[in-house]
Parts: structure tokens; C-alpha cells; sequence
């Protein structure tokens, strides 16, 4: 790894790159007038097609079809080009230009925008391009996908509802989801297109569930039942008990149909098990579950994981749709319940479970690693593959596409650079590159110790694995003498680092968690008073070696307030210690089903792939084979004879 430590191109700034960077901050404050002036200064350079598309997108609802059409020719062929087309076309689709539109959309290559789609398969069924039960599928299964309120997909769904090819209930299940999801105005914009009336009461019951429920009268309305169920679901989010209680009401339980109340009792069952509630299975129980969402299903099959009720974990699973059911995770559990089962007897089910087992099996991922160790496999760093070529080597050096995003990022446009990095990999062509010509992109990023496109790219391969750029370790003379000086495995500090950051000194989150290891200031600050550096000021964070120390300080007094249990301390830092203080409590699980269990989407797959970095780290660490399950433990409540420490960890 050495030998990509070095850049293979020097860079200085010039005064087109300050341009660039003064267009980026009048582009964030929408001046258009100083886009303009700054614009001829970037002529020529290698990120003029980036300054063109900021200088147009700021001016795009008032620049003429033929403005556009000049700024997209002069960028053609890159990203940013079809960039532009892809916000100019959700554009046309809102002016309902469908002329131009119809003209625009096959040049689009991306290809990876839903409202755009849902425009398109429109237009194909308005010109019988499509057959209209086609056509209302798709948008069936784009518009219930979508997560909020937008254009595309609703304008799709209003022209085949009118058309009869789409049926109401799809509307009303849109609401529900977004009910479930915490987003009234998208359930009100589905209703709104059955009735614009319905659609206001919906914002009513989305105030006030309870409220709703307790005014509605015995003798049910047209279409009242439909908005009680959107009432329980949304009450279900605040109270499950009181939702429960709802919809044990006599006159919601005999008029709403088996579906309704089922999916009712789904949003109570789910909502039931994110608080890790034991009443959680008994809720979905009253419901049918092939009548239920992929969402609550899998809290279902999580529930009944805590629970160790395997027959229910069975019964989830299979009630979900195909394509869930097909995922690794879902694989893997699913295995385990025939496993565990034992029907009709032991020896089938065991064939049965090694069959699956053997259809996931593999180092890539949380699932796939558990798996090998129920086949008895070990977890081992894969043998590299077969060494690049120069020709491989410089047809990746020699991409335009690629030596933009390097430029852009080495000038500290990272997100602009990383999105035509991804493109120019994955998007710009049908299939994106194969396994080669990734290896040789990831190996490109790699020598310019662009570590997080290293990676991404590298783990787009589908079959051969390069461990050295998958799992890289860079300032490896910093990490690895910190982590045993205060005793940290250095796998795990790899581990995490890799999830939080990808090894990228800059990165800064949303929410201000900053450097390698994404530390808040808060929690710098803390962590420096307890360790004793007394010196720290807080724009230090952003200096590689303190963060490292400060990084690694938190991470060890986590470990020790959670008695040495690696996934209890990776939540701990992602999601904060009091929080785990109270996941923790419940019966004493295996540290897989604990991990199943988070209760937050983003923290649960954190912990799962913070572990599975950890095992393959110390595979390439020790060169020898390693174990997920030994890590994942077991977790439970503290111990009675366990003294807590760290107890005011932030």
C-alpha cells in the first residue's frame, strides 16, 4: 500500500480555480448576476462544464429553451450535462411541457430519477405506447415507493386515476405510508387527487388523531372509514396503547375491512417494537400479516427475533414480498427459524437452512459473514486479484470524466467531485463499468489517497474482491499505536472509521460531527477535559492526529461503559450512550438479534457494517481467519455486579 500513499499529480490553485470556488458561493446564495460575471473566468478549465451547469441552474426557471439547449451542447458528455437534463426535465414536467419534454427525455442517461420516470410512463400510456394496467403498475410501485411530497409520480398517478387504470385504493395506501413515515402533507397530496376535501381533513387528522377518532359517530360516513384508518395509523405513531384501544372500538372494528384493520394493526405492532415494547408481537397477532407492509413485516420478524419466537419470525418473512424477502438480511434469519424449528424434522431442516445459508455466504457483507460461520467457514481476507495493467492503469488515468471529479475534489468541491466520480463508474453508461475497469478507478482514486471513492468503487465489483482497496489503511502510523496505547483493537477503530468517514480527514456532517472519526464538539470538548488535554481549542478537531486521539479516547470510555461489548459502544457512538443505556434493557439476546433490533434505521446498519469492517480489518491485520459472531457477543442488561463507569458520557 505504500506506492499509493504518493499523488500522481501536483496541484496549485490558479485564478480560474478561484473563480470556481467564488461561483460556488454566489451559486449557494442564488446570485445569479455574480454567476454570470464569473463565468467567462473559468473558460478552458477542466471544471468549466461545472461552472456552466451552476450559471444556468440558477437562472434555469426564467432562461429560454434555447439558453438551455446551448449550455447542454457546450458540456456534452458529461455529468453535468446530464445533470442539467435531469433538473430541466423535472422542470418541463412541472410546466407540463410535454413537447419538449418528449424531445429531451431520451438523451437522458442517468435514467435514475422517479418523477421523471413517472412522467415518462405517463406520456407512454397517454400515446398508447404502453398499455394503461402496464403503466398503472409502475406508477403504482414508484408512487408508493416515493418518500415525500413531489410532482412526478402524483401527476402520473391523478392521469390514471382519471383514466380508471389506477384504482383509489392505491391513493389511500400512499397515505397510509406516509402517515406511517411522518409525512401528513404527501398523505393529504394523495387523498387531495380522490377529493381536494378529503385531502383537507386529512391535514386535520394528521393534527390530531385522537381528537378525530373520538368526534366520528356510529353511523359511518362515504369514505369516513378510509380516514379513520389514516387516524388509527397516524394515532399508532404517537400511542400505540391508545391506538389499540381505537381500534378495539366496536364501531372502527366492524366497519373497516380485514385489510384495513390489518394494516392497522401492522402500524401498531411496528411502532410497538421500535420501543422494543414486549406487547409488540400480540399487537401484529390481531392483524394478517400477507395483508401487511414490507415495513412492518420486517418489525414483526425483528420483534419476534427478541422474543425468540421463531415460528412468528417464519411467518413474517414469508409474508413478505419477493423482493424483501429476497435480501440478504431476511436470507439469513429465515434460515435460522428452519433451522431453529426443526420441521418436519432435523435433518431436513438443517438441509434446508445450509441451502440458504450457501445462497448468501460471503465475506461482503453483516449477513453474508454469518452465514459462512453457520456453514462452519472462516471469515478471511480473499487473495488479491490478478495485477492491474499499465493499459488499465492509464485508460483510468486517462478518463476526462474522472480527472474532473479529481480536480474538484482536490480544490474542495468533494461533493460536486464525488458525484461525477459516481457518474462516470455507475451512470453514464448502461451497466456501468466492469470489474477491470473499476479496479482500475478505485486503484486511480487510491494513488490520489482519494480514499472514500477508493472504496465506493471498489466494492461496485461484482466478482472479484481487492481487499487493499476495499479496506484501506492509510495513516496507519497514527491509527494503529493510539488504539493499543489505550488498549482499542486497531480493527475497530479501522472499522468505525471506514463507516463514519471513509478516511477522509475533511468530512463534516450535517449535523457537525467533523474529521476522520466524525467527532461533534461537544463531545470533543468532553472527551479532551477527561483525558487531560488541557490545551484543546476547538477548531482542532479537523487535525488528523487529534481527532485520532480524540476519537479514539471517546470510543475506549465507551467500550468501558458498556463492559467491552463492541456493537453496544458502536451505537453508543453513533446514536449517543443513553440511548443504548435503554436498548440494552430487555432479556439477554445474541449480539445479531440485539443489532436487529435498533431501533434507528441508520444506526442499525452502522453497527452491523462497523462490526463486519472490524472482522475483515483484523483478517487483513493478523492474516488470520476471524470471527463476526465472537464480536457481536451478547448484550443484555448491565450486570448486577458490574460497577458503572463513564456514567456522564455524552
Amino acid at each position: 500500500m505504500a506506492a499509493l500513499l504518493v499523488p500522481t499529480v501536483a496541484w496549485s490553485q490558479t485564478a480560474a480555480d478561484k473563480a470556481l470556488l467564488d461561483m460556488r458561493e454566489a451559486y449557494r446564495k442564488n446570485q445569479v448576476g455574480e454567476l454570470a460575471r464569473l463565468l467567462p473566468a473559468t473558460r478552458g478549465h477542466l471544471l468549466e462544464p461545472l461552472a456552466r451547469y451552476w450559471d444556468m441552474r440558477a437562472r434555469l426557471d426564467t432562461a429560454s429553451p434555447a439558453d438551455v439547449r446551448a449550455t447542454l451542447d457546450a458540456m456534452a458528455g458529461t455529468y453535468w450535462e446530464d445533470r442539467l437534463r435531469n433538473d430541466w426535465l423535472l422542470q418541463l414536467g412541472k410546466q407540463r411541457d410535454w413537447a419538449r419534454f418528449a424531445t429531451e427525455r431520451p438523451l437522458f442517461r442517468m435514467n435514475d430519477d422517479r418523477q421523471v420516470t413517472c412522467y415518462t410512463v405517463m406520456l407512454d400510456a397517454a400515446a398508447s405506447r404502453l398499455p394503461g394496467e402496464v403503466a398503472a403498475e409502475r406508477v403504482r410501485e414508484l408512487w408508493l415507493a416515493q418518500r415525500d411530497q413531489e410532482d412526478g409520480c402524483a401527476t402520473a398517478a391523478q392521469a390514471l386515476l382519471a383514466s380508471g387504470h389506477l384504482k383509489p385504493t392505491v391513493a389511500w395506501q400512499r397515505a397510509r405510508l406516509m402517515m406511517e413515515a411522518n409525512k401528513p402533507r404527501a398523505a393529504s397530496q394523495a387523498v387531495s387527487l380522490l377529493d381536494p376535501e378529503w385531502g383537507a381533513m386529512v391535514e386535520t387528522i394528521a393534527a390530531n388523531p385522537a381528537k378525530y377518532l373520538d368526534n366520528k359517530i356510529t353511523a359511518l360516513r362515504p369514505r369516513t372509514k378510509e380516514l379513520v384508518t389514516l387516524a388509527l395509523v397516524r394515532l399508532a405513531a404517537q400511542d400505540p396503547a391508545a391506538a389499540a384501544d381505537a381500534a378495539d372500538d366496536l364501531r372502527w372494528r366492524a366497519q373497516l375491512t380485514d385489510e384495513e384493520r390489518s394494516w392497522v394493526w401492522g402500524a401498531i405492532g411496528r411502532r410497538a417494537a421500535q420501543r422494543l415494547q414486549d406487547d409488540a408481537l400480540t399487537f401484529f397477532a390481531r392483524g394478517e400479516p400477507h395483508q401487511m407492509t414490507d415495513d412492518q413485516l420486517a418489525w414483526m420478524a425483528r420483534a419476534a427475533l427478541r422474543a425468540g419466537r421463531w415460528e412468528s419470525v417464519r411467518d413474517a418473512i414469508y409474508a413478505m414480498s419477493p423482493a424483501l424477502r429476497s435480501e440478504t438480511a431476511w436470507v439469513y434469519w429465515r434460515a435460522r427459524a428452519i433451522e431453529n424449528l426443526r420441521e418436519p424434522d432435523a435433518a431436513v431442516s438443517r438441509a434446508q437452512a445450509r441451502t440458504l445459508y450457501e445462497s448468501i455466504a460471503s465475506p461482503r457483507d453483516f449477513h453474508g459473514m454469518l452465514a459462512l460461520e453457520a456453514l462452519g467457514l472462516p471469515i478471511t481476507a480473499s487473495e488479491p486479484p490478478p495485477a492491474l495493467t499499465d493499459a488499465e492503469r492509464q485508460a483510468a488515468s486517462g478518463d476526462a470524466g474522472l480527472q474532473r471529479a479529481l480536480a474538484a475534489i482536490r480544490l474542495g468541491l468533494r461533493s460536486e467531485g464525488s458525484r461525477e466520480w459516481t457518474y462516470q463508474v455507475a451512470l453514464h453508461s448502461s451497466g456501468g463499468l466492469g470489474d477491470r475497469e473499476l479496479l482500475a478507478a478505485a486503484d486511480l482514486a487510491c494513488r490520489e489517497q482519494v480514499w472514500d471513492r477508493c472504496i465506493n468503487t471498489s466494492v461496485r465489483t461484482r466478482d472479484v474482491v481487492d481487499m487493499a482497496q476495499r479496506f484501506p489503511m492509510p495513516y496507519r502510523e497514527q491509527v494503529v499505536p493510539r488504539a493499543r496505547e489505550i488498549g482499542l483493537d486497531p480493527a475497530y477503530v479501522y472499522g468505525l472509521i471506514r463507516q463514519e468517514s471513509r478516511f477522509v480527514t475533511d468530512a463534516r456532517s450535517g449535523v457537525g460531527a467533523s474529521g476522520l472519526m466524525q467527532v461533534m464538539p461537544a463531545t470533543a470538548r468532553w472527551t479532551a477535559r477527561k483525558i487531560g488535554l488541557s490545551d484543546f481549542r476547538a477548531q482542532q478537531i479537523t487535525e488528523r492526529d487529534v481527532n485520532i486521539q480524540i476519537g479514539t479516547a471517546y470510543l475506549k470510555l465507551a467500550l468501558d461503559d458498556f463492559e467491552g461489548s463492541l456493537p453496544m459502544a458502536a451505537a453508543a457512538y453513533n446514536a449517543g450512550p443513553s440511548r443504548v443505556r435503554q436498548w440494552r434493557n430487555g432479556p439477554v439476546l445474541a449480539g445479531e438479534v440485539w443489532a436487529e433490533n435498533i431501533p434507528f434505521e441508520e444506526t442499525r446498519d452502522y453497527v452491523q457494517r462497523v462490526l463486519s469492517n472490524t472482522t475483515l480489518y483484523a483478517a487483513v491485520l493478523t492474516g488470520q481467519p476471524q470471527s463476526l459472531r465472537a464480536r457481536l457477543g451478547q448484550v443484555g442488561p448491565r450486570s448486577p455486579d458490574s460497577a458503572a463507569v463513564n456514567t456522564e458520557l455524552p
